[in-house]
């Protein structure tokens, strides 16, 4: 077999050296292990696209890789690796056969341009030859083929030769017969492919086949961005080709996977770094100081960049094990430490940083001016090693002084981040683009639209641009000279922001002054009459800037209020013009004609349909009297008014009747200008600007029970009463009042009657009389003790003249007044009335302090003098018989009573002992008729002693009961029978009860069956 690369000689030279030193052998076998487990464990793939790329560049043609997993039989599998390119040749062959001694050393540094002319410049990409010992993790046997001859390397046939040089025997057992595999070459037949100059073929070592197909399969065509002299790499598995290809059309690069095409977007530097920074650096480094720097990242199909998964890592120029977490590809030439993985710190690799940081601005610049843009920016605090950190930070620095951003009003032009400024808080991307627009040119240096987003936030962040907030926004906007339509969609894109940033925030004036900001504006609605407002020196606002909904909400947030009629009437000037134009008339203020002021406000008023009373302010509103004055309207009186036939001559002024003509009736109504009686509302009685308001809270309290005064709840009361001289029609005026104005008060659940019903009741309204010192017509219960009332049935209605004691005594006055009437010899009472009056009357006064009557009554017809004659209340009925006087009925309240009118109780003045001897002492169960009685009672069994006598004496006079200590003493009738067992049972009120039982013991079946009918 002819050997044309002389791999005897290699091989005898090896050999001797290893005779001669057993320690070289040892060396070699070590660095090539340390290579094979270490630097080029899993690299297979990327070795052989990059010796392929470098035989490309070496030839100056366009590289072509073709990789081909093919199956030999037996469960065995090759892979072949065909490129185009400089062939092998003798000095290709050496650099195999040696450790860190590449053939490419003496190459130049670049060798033309990948794709034609418009590629990249081709780098040579290895550095020591020493990546070919890639191979090694997969086969034992690698062989290559070229045009001009091969070469194989065989483990068997390297450990054969090693163990017959007795030197070597000791240290091939002891490393288990492993030898350095591509020290000894052996020249092998076989050619290239057609079409290609070289071969390496690789019999797959058992174990290693699942690997080498899942890398065919995982092989991307971004490979060919660290591989420019690389165009193609056909991988075929299983007779399957998949062809990855890169076209580049400079500043773009195509890369095609099968039928997938995808364009990137490159960004390059080249040039050579000074030879002092490689002064510490390997000596075969110290003549490669050129450099190619190249940044990639891919885009769409509308040319906007798509950021690469943020773990992505460095290419040296092919994959090493540094993180990169900047979201592109970076290929660039950093010196590799011994592990062939990491790179080597170092000045070298400082000076690149700065190259691919400027190369990395330069990306960004050059990139179509969208927000995709910001996902390339740096992250701050992202950076997961040291030269991460390092590019990360020189890039974003760079990023902050390189003009690269766009302006919203000038497309063309770019800016640095310092000088850019970028919208904050937008809520979505049309009111983004919508508030750009309109801020553009009046924020300095604004982004365009897009750029604010929440996406973006981080990015522009690190970059340090300056925020622009909505109180930013307010700010750069004061003093703008803008139309009323500008104004209106910069309040609709702001529609949403923060309110409290927005206070400042200017608004034009329909009288063309600019408020220094919303509250207190007021938004006018399409019909309201704004040139007539002028009087009244509002701040309404241009209705060409709040035309757009979103404009009017804006403001109404930011405290606007909506120019309808009511809300101007809300406004505090409008108020403050209406509660001093008296004043403004009086003192010649020198303001607007007043009658403008009252026609402007009137307008405003009926246009709100404000009701009478609603806005009670609206009273001071100076109006032209019919004299030629000026009044409030509140004192002044409607032309025709019926409440004028009813008043007093002079009580009120009358509105000038050709004023009056002019404006709307209703409004005037509502102004307060008197057509009937008016209305006043108020939270408490001390702020009732009424008749007697305070007397009337007097009397309201005295109805609830001691405590602290509760809280009112609103007040409604009529004003002017105290100025009627014709009641009748007055009162009929009245009837027709809100129901408002009749309600009850109600303070913790007691009903009182509200000031209206209270002054008329207290005052002599009906036929000149009092109507609480009346009784309501029909009223028995009150019958003879009041007149009753007359008058119109809806007045009689609404005054409630009292129609039941109950009624009178609700009030202290009228109760009062009761206990008067009662002693009136001249009227008359009901017995069932008198039965109880008394009682309730102490009741009621209880805590009164009240002088006695001087006639007490003593009978329904009967008023007795207790100054004149003796009077007693009865409290001990037994006592009655022996009573020298006459008895005023106790209602069961004897000794309240008593009190209340300053009498002795009968028990006070009549005393007596049992003169007479019983007949008879028995238990009162024993007596005939004591088991009804007894449950009637409710009790089991009548329990005590009676003793009957024949007749009963007290003091020698005869009585039907007495009770005495232990024993009741009775006459023996069945009703003394029954009096005596009530008493002493504390139920007095079962008396004639208990009588009957007594008085047919034989009926009492039949008794107590009626008595449980119900």
């Amino acid at each position: 077999m002819s050997d044309p690369f002389a791999t005897a000689e290699l091989r005898r030279r090896v050999l001797a050296a290893w005779t001669d030193s057993p320690a070289r052998f040892r060396e070699d076998a070590n660095a090539e292990e340390d290579l094979v487990r270490g630097g080029y464990r899993d690299r297979l793939l990327v070795e052989l696209a990059q010796n392929a790329a470098d035989a490309a560049a070496r030839a100056g043609v366009p590289g072509r890789l073709r990789l081909e997993l093919a199956d030999v039989g037996g469960g065995g599998e090759v892979l072949h690796a065909a490129n185009t390119g400089a062939p092998l040749d003798a000095a290709g062959v050496s650099g195999l056969a040696s450790l860190r001694a590449s053939a490419k050393r003496d190459e130049s540094q670049t060798a033309g341009r990948s794709g034609g002319a418009g590629g990249p410049p081709i780098p040579s990409v290895g550095r020591f030859g020493v990546g070919f010992a890639a191979v090694l993790t997969v086969t034992d046997e690698p062989a290559v083929h070229s045009t001009g001859g091969g070469v194989r390397f065989s483990a068997a046939r390297t450990r054969a030769e090693v163990a017959d040089v007795p030197a070597l025997a000791g240290e091939l057992t002891r490393r288990d017969g492993a030898v350095p595999v591509l020290r000894l070459p052996w020249p092998a037949e076989g050619t290239p492919p057609g079409g290609y100059a070289t071969e390496v073929v690789l019999p797959l070592r058992p174990g290693s086949r699942v690997a080498v197909r899942t890398a065919l399969e995982a092989l991307q065509a971004e490979l060919l961005l660290a591989l420019p002299g690389l165009t193609e790499i056909e991988v075929v598995v299983d007779g399957v080709t998949r062809t990855l290809a890169c076209s580049h059309t400079s500043p773009l690069a195509r890369l095609r996977d099968g039928d997938r095409t995808r364009t990137w977007r490159l960004e390059q530097r080249t040039g050579e770094l000074a030879e002092e920074l490689f002064a510490g650096r390997p000596v075969e480094e110290r003549a490669r100081r050129g450099y190619a720097v190249t940044w990639a990242v891919p885009l769409d199909d509308d040319g906007r960049p798509e950021p690469l998964p943020v773990r992505q890592v460095v290419h040296a120029p092919t994959p090493s094990d540094e993180p990169l977490s900047l979201p592109a590809r970076l290929v660039a030439p950093f010196p590799l430490g011994p592990d062939r993985r990491h790179v080597a710190p170092g000045p070298v690799t400082d000076a690149l940083v700065d190259v691919c940081a400027e190369a990395y601005a330069g990306l960004l610049a050059a990139l179509a001016p969208d927000p995709a843009v910001l996902g390339l920016v740096p992250r701050i605090g992202l950076a997961a090693a040291e030269l991460d950190a390092a590019l990360g930070s020189a890039a974003l620095d760079r990023l902050r002084t390189t003009a690269w951003l766009p302006l919203a009003d000038d497309p063309e032009a770019r800016q640095t981040a310092e000088r850019a400024a970028a919208l904050d808080d937008a809520a979505h991307d049309g009111v983004a683009e919508e508030r750009t627009a309109v801020l553009a040119g009046v924020v300095p240096g604004l982004l365009p639209a897009g750029w604010a987003g929440r996406a973006g936030a981080p990015a522009l962040a690190a970059l340090g641009v300056r925020r622009v907030g909505p109180a930013e926004v307010a700010e750069a906007v004061g003093g703008v000279a803008r139309p009323p339509r500008w104004w209106a969609r910069l309040y609709a894109s702001l529609d949403g922001a923060d309110r409290e940033e927005l206070g400042a925030l200017p608004v034009p004036l329909a009288d063309g002054r600019t408020a220094p900001g919303p509250a207190g504006v007021l938004l006018p609605a399409d019909d309201l009459p704004v040139g007539r407002l002028g009087p009244l020196s509002l701040r309404v606002a241009h209705p060409d800037a709040v035309a757009p909904p979103a404009a009017r909400r804006l403001l109404e947030r930011l405290g606007a209020s909506p120019a309808t009629a009511a809300a101007v009437l809300a406004d505090p000037a409008v108020r403050a013009a209406v509660e001093e134009s008296v004043d403004a008339v009086e003192e010649d203020w020198g303001r607007a004609d007043p009658a403008d002021l009252a026609r402007a406000v009137l307008a405003l008023v009926g246009a709100a349909g404000t009701a009478p009373g609603e806005l009670p302010w609206l009273a001071e509103l100076a109006l032209p009297d019919a004299a030629g004055a000026w009044a409030p309207a509140g004192e002044l009186l409607m032309p025709g008014a019926p409440l004028a036939a009813v008043l007093q001559d002079g009580a009120l002024g009358l509105l000038d009747p050709s004023f009056a003509d002019g404006q709307d009736p209703a409004a005037l109504r509502a102004a307060g200008v008197l057509v009937t009686f008016a209305l006043v509302r108020a939270e408490d009685p001390d702020e009732l600007d009424v008749d007697a308001a305070g007397a009337w809270a007097d009397a309201v309290l005295d109805r609830l029970p001691p405590g602290p005064p509760p809280a009112w709840p609103p007040l409604c009361a009529v004003r002017d009463l105290e100025l009627v001289a014709d009641w009748a029609g007055a009162l009929a005026l009245l009837a027709g009042a809100p129901e408002e104005a009749w309600a009850d008060v109600v303070l913790d659940g007691v009903a009182a009657p509200g000031y209206l019903r209270w002054w008329l009741t207290t005052h002599p309204v009906l036929g000149g009389r009092r109507p609480d010192r009346l009784a309501a017509p029909g009223s028995r219960e009150l019958q003879g003790l009041y007149e009753p009332a007359s008058g119109p049935p809806d007045v009689l209605e609404r005054l409630r003249p009292p129609a039941t004691v109950g009624d009178v005594l609700a009030d202290v006055d009228a109760a009062l007044d009761l206990l008067d009437r009662l002693g009136d010899p001249e009227r008359t009472v009901s017995p069932a009335v008198l039965r109880t009056v008394y009682a309730r009357l102490a009741e009621a006064l209880d805590g009164v302090d009240v002088d006695p009557p001087a006639g007490v009554r003593v009978a329904p017809d009967r008023v007795a003098d207790p100054g004149r004659e003796p009077v007693l209340v009865l409290d001990a009925p037994w006592v009655q018989p022996l009573v020298d006087g006459l008895l005023v009925p106790a209602g069961g309240a004897p000794a309240a009573v008593a009190d209340l009118l300053d009498l002795p109780l009968a028990s006070e003045r009549v005393t007596g002992t049992v003169t007479s001897r019983p007949a008879r002492r028995q238990a009162w169960s024993a007596l005939p008729g004591a088991e009804l009685a007894a449950a009637r009672l409710g009790v089991a069994e009548l329990d005590g002693e009676v003793a009957v006598h024949e007749p009963l004496l007290v003091d020698g006079r005869p009585v039907a009961w007495w009770p005495d200590g232990d024993a009741d003493h009775v006459d023996g009738t069945p009703p003394a029978l029954g009096r005596a067992l009530a008493w002493r049972a504390g139920a007095w009120p079962l008396r004639q009860a208990l009588a009957e039982a007594f008085a047919d013991p034989d009926r009492a079946a039949d008794l107590a069956a009626e008595d449980a009918v119900g």
